[in-house]
């Protein structure tokens, strides 16, 4: 695609050329700790229109202002285009001149595993042998690469409802030297991590299963009636969401068990609190940490890539 000569255009390619997993937690993780409150940031739209939803996600920083324009369409796979799709303006915060366009779809496939891995890093055990993904799209595999670069992993499986895609994924992962493997969800059974990345609406496995020692991360909804994790362990984990009133409107996974008087929405420990310290981690049982994206993440991560300064 091209855009306006006077408006730098951001491929795909040119996202993850200048700006890899790694790169993108320290930016997300620096931001948090240098003062950026989740609290304080713009609401998203999420408008229904007839053939999915579109997503309105602005957020502004000291130095930008930025919006993503998204789309969900559930149909698209059967017509051959992708289900999510999108563009991201990045303008000066000074004049609100438009200075780039980024790649929405390339952006969202970074942010959102960055994010994941850069709480992760603080919730996951030290040694990772066993990481379980439920999923096998996009954000599966960007979740495995972001977790990489947080910790070592000793092998992975792979658990999704695809068999093709899922095989799809073991191969590509095995390329890179990270031994994997297709599974079931009785697989989250002696894992160290567990990432949930799927469009399911009920829950993916037995929360009987999940080991005490254990961080779980799903990001696969953003709506109040669907989610990936079980009431039960919602109920015995330290539950770490990217922002407690953002979680209490979009995020099924603790809407649900709240309904359910499982969990109080009080209990609730925004990232912010890990990041910085202010709540400490809980090692005594399971970590969860569930988000349903906010706009200033994208922000953050699509000023790293128009411009190094902003890299931690």
């Amino acid at each position: 695609m091209a855009s306006d000569a006077s408006t730098p255009w951001f491929s795909a390619d040119d996202v993850f050329a200048r700006v890899g997993f790694g790169a993108a937690v320290r930016a997300l993780q620096a931001a948090v700790r240098g003062g950026l409150d989740p609290a304080h940031d713009f609401s998203r739209s999420i408008l229904n229109v007839d053939q999915g939803q579109l997503l309105l996600m602005p957020s502004k920083s000291a130095g930008f202002v930025g919006v993503k324009v998204a789309t969900v369409a559930p149909g698209n796979p059967q017509l051959g285009r992708p289900r999510i799709q999108g563009l991201y303006l990045l303008m000066d915060a000074g004049t609100l001149s438009p200075v780039a366009l980024l790649d929405g779809v390339a952006l969202t496939t970074l942010r959102t595993p960055a994010v994941s891995a850069a709480v992760a890093d603080l919730l996951a055990p030290a040694v990772i042998e066993h990481l379980v993904v439920f999923g096998s799209g996009p954000q599966a595999w960007g979740h495995v690469e972001a977790m990489r670069a947080i910790r070592r992993i000793g092998r992975l499986t792979v658990v999704g409802r695809h068999a093709g895609r899922a095989e799809a994924l073991v191969e590509r992962v095995m390329a890179s030297g990270l031994p994997a493997q297709t599974g079931t969800p009785d697989a989250v059974g002696d894992a160290q991590l567990i990432v949930c990345a799927t469009t399911a609406r009920t829950p993916l496995f037995d929360a009987s299963l999940v080991p005490m020692d254990s961080c779980t991360v799903a990001v696969g909804s953003h709506e109040p009636d669907a989610r990936e994790l079980p009431s039960a362990l919602i109920g015995r984990a330290q539950v770490v969401v990217e922002d407690r009133q953002v979680a209490l409107r979009e995020g099924g996974d603790v809407l649900i068990p709240l309904r359910e008087g499982v969990i109080d929405a009080a209990s609730l420990v925004p990232l912010r609190d890990i990041l910085v310290g202010t709540v400490a981690v809980d090692h005594t049982r399971p970590r969860v940490f569930t988000s349903s994206g906010m706009s200033w993440q994208d922000l953050v991560v699509a000023q790293a890539v128009f411009s190094p300064e902003c890299r931690a």
